[in-house]
């Protein structure tokens, strides 16, 4: 079965040996040869500051694509060597954000709505019987739902629903993995791993996966996140 393509406006990440070329270009382009598609730096990860020498090292660039500065100080880049990268942070403040939002969920949509079918379960009728179900029905059939419509009116994404009546800490859990990895990551011998389906268990699959691989590099590796255009 042929490797999944991330489509355009996915974030994808690149990872480097230690001494090798590893700007963003190259980047780049290996995301070019991989996918055929374009992208361009996006700066997702905060910037690691040592304890004892942060004062000097948070002012200075140097092992980081794409650095950027708040009052001076650099705070985020695009990628760079694992070690600069504050990984644990990046994944923390995520998480944060995540629970944040499903607690805001839980409490205007949870608490007062019914439990709703997820999207993936029409999508299947369709599947089935595409000449009877539509996509355009199927979506129909799924936005009708009373929970579906309340997300919509507060500006939830309904296509995460399986995902938020999943709990605060699965909700969180995949988009803190998302923040380190993205949609797909391509390994430092050219490998190209992405889910093999839509469905939030791949994902979680893929990103499980993808972390493992990403905690296993040597400090001196060297990431670049891409968004693709």
């Amino acid at each position: 079965m042929p490797t999944p393509t991330p489509p355009t406006g996915h974030v994808i990440t690149v990872c480097f040996t230690p001494g090798v070329n590893a700007d963003w270009f190259a980047a780049s382009e290996k995301v070019h040869d991989l996918l055929h598609i374009n992208g361009t730096p996006i700066r997702r990860y905060r910037v690691r500051h040592r304890p004892l020498i942060g004062w000097l090292t948070r002012f200075f660039g140097y092992w980081l694509l794409d650095a950027a500065r708040r009052c001076g100080a650099v705070t985020l880049a695009a990628g760079g060597r694992k070690s600069r990268l504050d990984l644990t942070g990046t994944a923390a403040r995520a998480a944060h954000d995540a629970a944040l939002r499903w607690r805001a969920w839980n409490t205007h949509i949870g608490a007062t709505t019914k439990p709703a079918r997820p999207f993936e379960d029409f999508l299947a009728q369709h599947h089935i019987a595409p000449s009877t179900v539509t996509l355009y029905e199927a979506r129909r059939r799924f936005e009708l739902q009373p929970r579906v419509l309340a997300m919509l009116a507060h500006t939830f994404d309904p296509y995460e629903l399986s995902l938020y009546q999943a709990g605060e800490a699965t909700y969180a859990g995949l988009h803190w993995r998302i923040a380190l990895i993205g949609d797909a990551l391509i390994t430092t011998d050219g490998r190209l791993l992405t889910p093999a389906t839509d469905s939030v268990a791949d994902r979680f699959r893929f990103l499980n996966e993808a972390c493992a691989y990403l905690r296993a590099l040597r400090p001196d590796a060297r990431l670049c996140a891409i968004a693709t255009a």
